[in-house]
């Protein structure tokens, strides 16, 4: 009997479907296959030798994770430098001394400096204190002459540094400025509460005040000017000068002179830089003087 195909299965159709050559041979395979894996696992096997053999080309576990997390540590770390570094600029271009200025830089940091800012600090210390910085004739040549493009300044452990660099990025000019230095430098002119005497570098070279003036003034005029090169400090201080000292070694062509004052029961002395040259010439009408 033919049965068409829009028809209903018969119950001996549908057994005939089932147990066809097709079907029992796709059901033989499959039993085969999975008996065969549990008796030799070779699935297994085969996918461990494909991972051991592609394992050098795969990432790591978390790679992706873990590159991701340094991302983003990065940019933050970033973040933090041009954070830190612009507030360092700032800190810097706003500094009112040399020691400000210092200490708003760590070591290895770098900062450009205003050409005018430099000269006001310069102009804030006294004429002496900021010759021991950069003599003032270079520094007119380099603040005001064509060499000098930019400043520049580096972070030390210690202090800073100072470079002045012309269009071509050649260093003219540096200065290394010490921590102990500066402080030196910017508290130069404030008086010792000792007297001369108690200062071993005045030993044997100590005068009365009359005499030391005396002979200053037997000088040319223009000398005189060499002796006393900040005269503002000694008019800024308060009481009678008493003594006057030499001190007894010369650094960079100046001397220092000591100059005790008397100011209500007690005795300070006053440190100021004169020209060695000028030094000299006082000192040997100080010994033609009579004692």
């Amino acid at each position: 009997m033919i049965q068409n195909w829009y028809d209903p299965f018969t119950a001996g159709e549908l057994w005939r479907r089932i147990f066809s050559f097709l079907n029992l041979g796709v059901l033989f395979i499959t039993l085969a296959f999975g008996a065969s894996e549990f008796r030799f696992d070779w699935c297994e096997r085969l996918v461990g030798t494909y991972l051991l053999t592609t394992n050098d080309t795969r990432p790591e576990t978390g790679a992706v994770w873990e590159s991701g997390r340094q991302t983003s540590n990065a940019h933050k770390s970033l973040n933090q430098i041009i954070t830190r570094r612009e507030d360092t600029r700032r800190s810097a271009q706003s500094a009112e001394s040399f020691s400000h200025l210092a200490g708003s830089l760590r070591p290895g940091e770098w900062v450009p400096l205003d050409k005018d800012l430099f000269k006001v600090l310069y102009l804030s210390l006294s004429a002496s204190a900021g010759r021991k910085v950069i003599d003032p004739s270079h520094l007119v040549w380099l603040l005001n002459g064509k060499t000098t493009d930019r400043i520049f300044c580096e972070g030390q452990a210690d202090g800073v540094k100072l470079y002045f660099i012309d269009s071509q990025n050649r260093v003219i000019h540096q200065i290394d400025l010490k921590k102990n230095a500066i402080v030196e430098i910017e508290s130069g002119n404030a008086p010792l509460k000792v007297q001369l005497k108690e200062i071993e570098a005045f030993a044997g070279r100590i005068f009365p005040a009359e005499k030391f003036f005396d002979a200053v003034l037997k000088l040319p005029t223009e000398m005189i000017s060499e002796l006393m090169v900040d005269p503002d400090l000694l008019l800024k201080q308060n009481g009678t000068i008493q003594q006057v000292g030499i001190w007894n070694e010369a650094e960079n062509g100046y001397i220092k002179l000591g100059f005790e004052f008397e100011y209500r029961g007690e005795n300070q002395v006053l440190l100021i830089q004169a020209r060695e040259w000028a030094v000299w010439q006082l000192s040997l009408l100080l010994k033609a003087e009579p004692q």
